[in-house]
This record gives C-alpha cells, sequence and structure tokens, in this order.
C-alpha cells in the first residue's frame, strides 16, 4: 500500500451513507461498496481482527481509496449497482450471463397467430408471456400448448405456401389452419383459452370447455364432443404436474444462495399466474462479499424492467427496503422484497434453497471430476502443474469446400462455452488441412498476442506429428514458440481410449493410459471441436448452397438474393412461390420474377 495511509485516511470518513471505491496500481478499480456508515464499514477492512485471506489479498493491493456520500440508503445502493455494472471491478460480484429472458410471444396482425419462442427487445403491438426461467422451460409450455389447443407453429412464409396439412397436423399438434380445417372463430377460441392457461387462469378454460363439450353434445356433435374431452384430460394432467400452485394469479419471483465467498450458488424460482416454471441456478462471482451482500446485488443485477410485484429471499437481506424501491423505480410499479415467515411462500423458499444446495453440490462434483482430468493430463504430459485452460482445433469441410475451423476452451469448470470460435476459411487449396490450420491459429492467436483473449496453458490440434510441425512455425511468428502444443492421433484401431498424444519438441508419442483421467479429458476436448466444427461446415455449406443456386440468375443480386430468402424463409419456399409471390419482394418487379421462376423451373 505504497504512499496510502489507512489509519490517517480512515479517521477522516464521515458516518454517513455512501459508496466507497477502491484501486489499485494503475488505478484500477478494485473494489465497489456501499455503506450505511462509510467509515465503520471502510475501516473493517484494515481492522487488526480481520484475517480473512481474500480480504487481505485486496488491502494488500489498495493504493488509493475514493468515497461518494449519498443522501440515503437507497442512492447508495443504485450508485453502487451503476458503478458496479460500468466497470465490472475484479473482486465484486459480476453476473455474467447476461442473455435475455426468453419468453412465449403471441405474434399479432396474422389472422391464425402463431405462439414462438422469443428472447430479445419487446416489439409494440406483440403481446409477451414469461419471463420463464430457461429455454427449455419455454418450450415444454409450448409443447403442452400444442397438444392441448393444436395451436399453429410454423413461420408465416411456410404457413402461407402450404396445400396441404403438414406433419404437425397428422400427429395431433396443430388443426390445420392453413388449408382450412378449422374456421378462423374456432381457431381464436383456442388461442384465447391457450393465452388463460399461460395467464394461470385454467380453471376458467376447464369450465369453458366442459361448457362446450355439453353444447357439441347437445347438437349431437358427437365428434367434436369427444375432442374437447381429451382437450379437457390433458388439462387436467397439465394442472396436476404444477405440484405447487398459488391461489389467485400471484408473479413471485424467490431467491435463494448457498456456498461461501467464492463459492455461491444462486437458485431463482419463477411463479407466474400462480404457476410454479421451475428453477435456474447461476455460480455469480463474489470474492469478498458476505451472504446478504452478495444476494442483494445479484438480486440488482439479475433485473431489467421486468420485476414481479413479490420478490422473495431466503434470508433476510438490511437492504430490502432500498432494494424494493430501486425495483420499483425500474419496474414502474410497487415491488416488495421479503423474507416469507409462514403459508405457501414459505415452501416456495424452502424448494429454491433445496435447489441452490442441490445445483451447489453438483457443481462441486463436476470441478473434482475435471480437477482430476487436468493433473492426470499434467502426469502425462510431465507439466509442472496442472493447465488451467486448454484450447482445441479441428478442420471441416466436405471434398475441401466449406472449410470451417473450430477452437473449443475448456477450463477448471469444463467447457467455456461463451469463449468457443469458429473460423471460416478462405483463400487455401481445397482439401489443405494444414493451410487451414494455419489461417485458423493465426487469427486467433493474434487476438491473444494483443491481449484480448487468454493464452491457453495447453494447445491441442487434432492430428499428428505433421499437423503440430504445420502451425508451429505461426505460433512462433507470433510468439508463443514457447506453448505447449500436441497433437492428439487416433490409435491404430481408431477406438476412443487409443489415442496417441505427440508434443512438439519431444520424441515419440505419450499413449495415456486407456479410458483414464486423462484419456478421458482428450476424448471429450477432441470430440467437441469435432462437433463444433462440423456443425458449423453443415450451415456454412447449406448456406452456401442456398446462395449459389440463385447467384446464376441475371441481375439478382446479393441484396436481392438475402431478401428473397428472408421473405420466403429459406430456398425451398423461393422453389414454391409463383411469379405473383415473387413480386411481392421488395426490389424483385415482374421481370425479374419471371427470370428467376424459368430459372427455377426450367422447361415449365
Amino acid at each position: 500500500m505504497a504512499g496510502f495511509d489507512a489509519k490517517q485516511y480512515l479517521a477522516a470518513l464521515p458516518k454517513r451513507p455512501g459508496v466507497y471505491r477502491m484501486y489499485g496500481a494503475d488505478q484500477e478499480l478494485l473494489y465497489v461498496g456501499k455503506a450505511r456508515s462509510l467509515r465503520d464499514r471502510v475501516s473493517h477492512y484494515f481492522a487488526a481482527s480481520n484475517v480473512d485471506p481474500k480480504v487481505q489479498a485486496l488491502v494488500a493491493q489498495i493504493s488509493a481509496i475514493e468515497v461518494t456520500v449519498t443522501n440515503s440508503d437507497t442512492e447508495a445502493l443504485l450508485l453502487e449497482y451503476n458503478l458496479i455494472k460500468a466497470h465490472r471491478p475484479r473482486f465484486n460480484i459480476v453476473l455474467k450471463d447476461d442473455k435475455s429472458f426468453p419468453y412465449i410471444r403471441l405474434e399479432a396482425g396474422h389472422r391464425f397467430p402463431r405462439l414462438a419462442f422469443y428472447r430479445g427487445p419487446r416489439t409494440p403491438g406483440e403481446r409477451y408471456f414469461g419471463p420463464f426461467p430457461n429455454a427449455g422451460a419455454v418450450r415444454d409450455t409450448l409443447n403442452q400448448l400444442q397438444k392441448l389447443f393444436r395451436i399453429r407453429n410454423c413461420r408465416d412464409t411456410f404457413f402461407a405456401n402450404r396445400s396441404r396439412p403438414c406433419l404437425q397436423h397428422q400427429i395431433g399438434r396443430c388443426s390445420a389452419p392453413c388449408v382450412g380445417l378449422i374456421t378462423a372463430d374456432a381457431y381464436a377460441q383456442d388461442v384465447a383459452a391457450a393465452i388463460k392457461v399461460l395467464e394461470g387462469r385454467s380453471e376458467e378454460v376447464t369450465a369453458e370447455l366442459r361448457t362446450r363439450m355439453e353444447e357439441a353434445a347437445g347438437r349431437l356433435e358427437f365428434e367434436r364432443a369427444a375432442q374437447i374431452r381429451d382437450q379437457l384430460a390433458a388439462l387436467a394432467r397439465v394442472q396436476s404436474q404444477q405440484f405447487i400452485t398459488a391461489e389467485g394469479e400471484r408473479d413471485v419471483d424467490v431467491f435463494a444462495l448457498t456456498g461461501s465467498a467464492g463459492d455461491y450458488c444462486v437458485s431463482v424460482l419463477l411463479v407466474r399466474g400462480g404457476r410454479n416454471l421451475g428453477t435456474t441456478s447461476y455460480f455469480p462471482r463474489a470474492v469478498l462479499a458476505e451472504p446478504h451482500e452478495a444476494l442483494a446485488s445479484f438480486i440488482l443485477q439479475y433485473y431489467g424492467t421486468d420485476v414481479p410485484a413479490e420478490v422473495l429471499t431466503a434470508e433476510r437481506l438490511e437492504d430490502a427496503q432500498s432494494l424494493g424501491e430501486v425495483l420499483a423505480a425500474r419496474a414502474g410499479h410497487p415491488v416488495e422484497v421479503r423474507h416469507p415467515q409462514r403459508g405457501l411462500a414459505v415452501r416456495w423458499v424452502e424448494m429454491t434453497q433445496e435447489n441452490a444446495v442441490q445445483a451447489l453440490r453438483m457443481r462441486f462434483a463436476q470441478r473434482q471430476g475435471m480437477d482430476e482430468m487436468l493433473a492426470d493430463l499434467a502426469r502425462e504430459l510431465d507439466l509442472p502443474e496442472a493447465p488451467q485452460r486448454l484450447e482445441c482445433f479441428d478442420i471441416s469441410h466436405t471434398g475441401g469446400e466449406g472449410t470451417v475451423a473450430s477452437c473449443v476452451v475448456f477450463g477448471p469448470e469444463g467447457p467455456l462455452k461463451k469463449e468457443y470460435r469458429r473460423f471460416n476459411i478462405t483463400g487455401v487449396q481445397p482439401g489443405d488441412d494444414y493451410g487451414a490450420l494455419r489461417q485458423a491459429l493465426e487469427r486467433r492467436y493474434r487476438h491473444v498476442r494483443e491481449g484480448e483473449v487468454p493464452a491457453p496453458d495447453v494447445l491441442l490440434i487434432d492430428g499428428g506429428l505433421g499437423q503440430i510441425s504445420a502451425v508451429h512455425e505461426v505460433l512462433a511468428a507470433l510468439g508463443f514458440e514457447d506453448l505447449t502444443l500436441v497433437g492428439v492421433a487416433k490409435g491404430p484401431d481408431r477406438r476412443a481410449g487409443q489415442e496417441r498424444l505427440f508434443v512438439y519438441g519431444l520424441p515419440g508419442a505419450v499413449v495415456p493410459e486407456g479410458h483414464g483421467p486423462a484419456s478421458r479429458l482428450i476424448q471429450r476436448i477432441r470430440d467437441e471441436a469435432h462437433r463444433f466444427a462440423i456443425t458449423g461446415h453443415r450451415r456454412r455449406r447449406a448456406k452456401r448452397y442456398n446462395e449459389s443456386v440463385l447467384e446464376a440468375v441475371p441481375g439478382l443480386g446479393p441484396a436481392k438474393r438475402r431478401s428473397l430468402l428472408k421473405h420466403f424463409g429459406g430456398l425451398q419456399g423461393i422453389m414454391r412461390a409463383g411469379i405473383a409471390d415473387l413480386t411481392q419482394v421488395s426490389g424483385v418487379g415482374e421481370t425479374l420474377a419471371k427470370v428467376l421462376y424459368e430459372h427455377l423451373h426450367p422447361g415449365s
């Protein structure tokens, strides 16, 4: 703490609410915190009795502290949130999963609207249901609604070009409005019923269906009555699966935290319209925060504007009132943050807490398995310590066409999927895997050299001596000649567990113990790199096929090709379209439409 006199500084601090910022060397912001009394809170870090290693690690790096006095705890909470969001200090809790929540969207403006999975910004005029805890919960709900009410799930371009019912109708999940097998009024009734189920008003739907069944039977429409009877039975099964259901139409989020500083798990339970939608677990970075501080900070970062009226926590938060005021300002309606004491809310909290405990236990088990595999890999490769970051590259193509290179990244907790990258390879001879690898590694490791991406401890290449010899020159030119470079070659029978490892600069091959920890790790990383590469190759090949057929059409440039593919949902939709349909696309006149139609249907 060169140049920082903690004793003198602490004596000058006011006993007022506010936010403090701790800086390290080169004015790096290390930590942001809030306090009801700045003097008492900041002094706690420098107390002789505070021997927490994590606190000591922070204090040892402090070169300056700045404070901002606020008028209230609420202002301090909001300022702390804004500073953490803007600067993401490495000692603060940071919610790293920045994906938006998934919703179900009812698409307006269509005679037969569909319910669809949606993630992204809200569009005026559309109706949204959610949020849901994860994509799986959305798809399960949509699946149930399709079985119950046979609402269509196809895109408008597909819907507009049908001449007969599709497979969804044949398996009983769509009423086929595209070919007129249901009237607009009857379809609207099904949509309205589905909406009520999404809003938690299943009892109303049950009563309406029962009335419609009796009316159909009274008109001697026994087949229709039997269909409604089956809907009632299916709806009853769906309701029975909601084993914890609230009375009324409550929207509630429940938060529970378990673990210790640096290894927290937060589980979130979503209740919408009284229906329990399940839990999702998060593992936020929180090196220093106490449990109640970590949970409050997590909740603040978790929400945008979609905040329910009730937020329940598994422990009492000192900042509950201030937190509710901040969330209410965002949401535009009152928000109560509380720790429940009785009733159904306590059962929700207990279930969320149990999910957090189980999720953290499984994470530790997975981490221990990875630790064992990394340690065994270090022993096999004669490394001084277990590697903490591994990258693996693979190449995929078909006869040299559509070459794609993949890079997958693994750490102590398994695959780091947000750091995966693909590289579309251009300018190399078709089938030249060595050239493709050199191009991919050069593009990747330029970013590593610039400090944009961390360097791995071990770099794996799917291949043998030829591959690693070909790429080492590129790595050396970029300053990574000492990087541990390993080629992963298949064994004599090309079976899993027989892999041979070629380490650049070492004679011979390393053969890990068959199906041992290191062997399992190598197989897992290599297979993941292969999967990621081949998936990218197939997408590129499909896109290339769609575009190449259209590229030969005179007068059809890239912009018009994209407009056509977007309007019709792909090449198959364009093939089904007539000349009049083609002219509906912006930029495609009657003359060009005729040329395109004749090109796609020669001799017609």
